[in-house]
């Protein structure tokens, strides 16, 4: 981990930034978990351990509100400014987009479900799953990777993050495009295609929430926010500064 603490005359307060960055990392290794289960689900056509990640959502959730009261508490009692705050600010926002992924894992897991619940359904077309599960398996490398970038503060990791959204962007149009052809072929394919597109939309979403965690590392490290800055003046900007 990076010096998240910073060496404060008082102890306890990097004690405090400790735990909180500890139990940021818990979360990450929660919601890791539940992708990975889903994308498991998936991949044995298994609707029973689909709705075991369902389930397990709560976990997500109880640590989003345990971190949320910790992060709460450590405001009012240290009363943080500058890097401080920003520290507890960018902690707070990446707490908020992994319990969005934890949603979208559950989403991926709901449709697995739907799909393979019924013992009348017949299995969709192997293209449809194929597709899906390459972009999950894709999306789960950025959160890999993000959660690696915030651990370590490592700027330029996010940056590569930053850079595999463009690519499972491009990835989820070239899905999008090929279910429509399936749908042109076989109009049996529609109510399939359709559960293809929320799973697709809700991996599209994973990534999404990863890129916005790597954001928020490269702000923390250099103090530049590039939510809205284009990869190329990221690329020629932040990473030409650490050289």
């Amino acid at each position: 981990m990076n010096d998240i603490a910073g060496g404060h005359t008082l102890k306890g307060f990097d004690q405090d930034l400790m735990n909180l960055h500890s139990m940021v990392m818990e979360m990450g290794g929660i919601v890791e978990n539940q992708l990975a289960r889903a994308i498991h689900a998936l991949d044995e056509a298994d609707p029973g351990a689909a709705r075991e990640v369902i389930a397990r959502d709560r976990l997500v959730n109880d640590m989003d509100v345990r971190i949320d009261e910790e992060l709460v508490s450590t405001i009012a009692r240290r009363q943080p400014v500058a890097r401080d705050l920003r520290n507890l600010m960018t902690m707070n926002k990446t707490v908020s987009d992994l319990e969005r992924i934890g949603d979208e894992a559950r989403k991926l897991a709901s449709l697995v479900e739907e799909i393979y619940g019924s013992p009348a359904a017949s299995p969709p077309n192997s293209g449809l799953v194929h597709d899906v599960r390459g972009i999950a398996v894709y999306g789960k490398s950025m959160l890999d990777n993000v959660l690696d970038a915030f651990n370590y503060m490592d700027v330029e990791k996010a940056v590569d993050v930053i850079r595999q959204d463009e690519r499972i962007e491009e990835k989820f149009r070239a899905a999008l495009r090929r279910l429509a052809t399936y749908i042109l072929e076989d109009s049996r394919t529609v109510g399939y295609s359709i559960d293809a597109v929320l799973a697709l939309r809700a991996l599209e979403r994973i990534g999404g929430h990863a890129k916005n965690i790597s954001g928020y590392v490269v702000y923390l490290a250099t103090g530049r926010d590039v939510r809205h800055v284009d990869l190329s003046t990221i690329v020629d900007e932040v990473l030409k500064d650490l050289k």
